[in-house]
This record gives C-alpha cells, structure tokens and sequence, in this order.
C-alpha cells in the first residue's frame, strides 16, 4: 500500500518507518533538495502547486495524507479529486488560516483569547482598544514554532509590528496569563472512532516546543478530549489532530490545532501502546486503530539547532535517541529523544539530565 504525503520532513520520516512494518510505504512531495524524509521515502522534489509532482503523488496511492498543512489549498482539492486526502481539505483550510480556526472554536463553544481581525492598516487602532495591550499580532497563515508573530505591549508597536509581518492578514490575540500548556493528540478512523492519547504537558522556548510529557490522569483531559472531539466531528476529520491549549485560572482556551501528526506527541512512540504516527496511517487507510494507552511515564525532549553527543543521550537509562539526519541551523529541530521510565520519580531524574544535554 502506498500513502503519499505533503511534506518530506521529520513527520514524514517518522511516519514511514512507522509503515514499514505494516506494508506500508510513503511518497512523499517536497521542494527541498535535503527533505529529511527521503531515507524512508520516495521523494518528489517538486513545487507544493506542481502539476506533474501532485500526480505523481497520487499515482498508486490508496490516501494521500500531510506533514505540513501550508500547502496551497488548490493542491490539497487538486488531489481530492484523484484520491481521498485525509484530513479533508477543508479540514487543511481551517488549520492554516487563524482567523477560521478562531471562528470554528468560537462555533463549537471553545473558549478562545480575546482577538480581533487586522486587514490593513487601518483595522489596527481598533483591534488594540478591542483586544487590549499586551497582545501578539500574528499572520492568519504561515505562523509555526513562534514564526509570524509579533508581540505588542503599546499601541505604537501595532504599525512596525504588521510592516515586519509583511503587511499580511492577520488577527491581534490577547496575551493570556497562562499556567501552562497542554495539547490533546487524538485520533478519528475512517468509520468514525476516536480515540485519544493522554495529554501532553509542553514547555516552550522562544515559541518552539522544548519539552513534552505524558500526563495520565491529568484533571483537564476530560475537558481538553471534549473540545478535540468538537473539531474532529465538525470537519468529519480521518487522521491524527493535535489541539493546543492554555490552562487559565482552571480552565482551557484553544490556541489552534494541527491537522496533522504532531511534535508534543513523539513520546508515543516508546511511550504508548501504538505511536501516534502508526494511528495516522492506520485512520487513513481504513485500518482498525491501535491503542492509545500508555506504557509507564514518558517524556520527549527537542533537539533544537543542532544534535548532542549520541553516547552521552544513549548512556542514559530508559533513552531512545531521533536523529533527523537534518543539517545544524539556530531554530531548527534536528532530533529528539525520548524518556521511559516506570515510575515519575524516576522519570523526572532522567529528563532532568536529558534536558542538560540538549541545553549544553
């Protein structure tokens, strides 16, 4: 069976190897000359709106699925009119543009931040009296791990801020004082199961993801499942989706959701019964779902500009080690590791120390 996918990075390098063993291979379209994905992969380097890469892509394929959900929206229809795309690509349009991710939490009684539409220029003085100061003005499209935001604490910044955001569309959204963040990585089969992992707990530095850790049991789950079940019912969504989410004096706002296997759920590889890249496949292939049950107490860490030493990651007990075999750069995720242990006291002391290694 043969799955293409938008997008040859990370995601989909570690969604092929969670194919191989169940006779499954990727392709997977991606303009870069050094897509990570390509070891585990056929890949096409071609342009996201390339006529003859898209067909290629659907060529064979029983689903195409996504990585990456910038990916111009003609594309994703282009391809639906050859071969399911899982998620739909009204799904893909939702979760690229943060205004109609906002509208659709605030249609399914999803508590969001306080926000307001900025088009041009003109809409910024408003958005400020509306909203209020602090608040970060992000583009509606194109924003991932920090990027196309910008933070505005008086009403002077808003001007400079849109110029450096290019002028685009965007929304200014309140800066909320959270507690922490959390997100619901769940999964939606094509005969309409879900299932859901449990949450992860994330810390983020500089808007990237450093830390994510299995949470079981957590008192918000219950709360954070009903919200991600709202969104996968909306959509008739078929794959994994992650919602990320602000804890606020007890209670969850939505920051957005991936329509998309997702970076605070790696730990399921080691950490769950079946990854939550093995479950994307099997929803978007018909296939029955695996458990999503944890297997002891997880923890993933990032890797961010540039990998440590393997021997001293591997030295660690309970370790297992991602290399993405992608070149150093400030900002960019490289690797990750994740942490096992069966019990939390003893996972806490292993994450302590991985934690050094990729701060080294």
């Amino acid at each position: 069976m043969i799955v293409g996918v938008l997008g040859g990075g990370q995601l989909a390098r570690m969604m092929a190897l969670a194919g191989h063993p169940l006779g499954v291979r990727l392709r997977v379209l991606d303009p870069a000359t050094d897509a990570c994905a390509a070891v585990a992969a056929e890949h096409i380097r071609a342009a996201w709106d390339d006529e003859a890469g898209l067909a290629r892509l659907a060529e064979g394929a029983v689903a195409v699925t996504c990585e990456f959900e910038n990916v111009p929206a003609a594309s994703a229809r282009g391809l639906a009119a050859r071969v399911p795309v899982r998620p739909g690509p009204a799904a893909l349009a939702v979760g690229r543009d943060r205004l109609e991710e906002r509208r659709l939490f605030e249609a399914l009684g999803i508590p969001v931040a306080p926000y307001a539409r900025v088009d041009e220029a003109g809409d910024l003085a408003a958005a400020v009296a509306q909203v209020g100061l602090p608040a970060f003005l992000k583009r509606r499209e194109l924003g991932y791990d920090g990027k196309g935001q910008r933070l505005v604490t008086r009403p002077e910044e808003a001007e400079p801020a849109w110029e450096a955001l290019g002028r685009a569309p965007a929304i200014l959204e309140a800066r909320v004082a959270f507690s922490r963040e959390v997100s619901a990585v769940a999964v939606r089969g094509l005969d309409g199961r879900i299932l859901h992992y449990p949450l992860s707990e994330n810390v983020h530095g500089g808007g990237i993801l450093r830390t994510a850790r299995s949470r079981p049991g957590d008192p918000r789950a219950d709360e954070a499942r009903d919200y991600a079940e709202r969104i996968l019912r909306a959509l008739d969504y078929v794959g994994v989706l992650a919602l990320e989410l602000f804890e606020v004096d007890g209670r969850l706002l939505a920051n957005e959701f991936a329509p998309r296997v997702h970076n605070s759920g790696h730990w399921t590889i080691e950490g769950a019964e079946t990854s939550q890249f093995e479950n994307h496949l099997r929803a978007v292939l018909g296939l029955p779902l695996g458990s999503t049950a944890p297997v002891g107490h997880a923890a993933m860490v990032n890797f961010i500009g540039r990998m440590p030493d393997p021997a001293a990651v591997l030295a660690l007990p309970g370790v297992h080690l991602h290399d993405y075999g992608k070149a150093p750069r400030p900002g960019r995720k490289v690797g990750h590791a994740t942490v096992r242990a069966d019990d939390e006291r003893t996972l806490e002391a292993v994450l302590a120390r991985l934690q050094a290694l990729a701060a080294a």
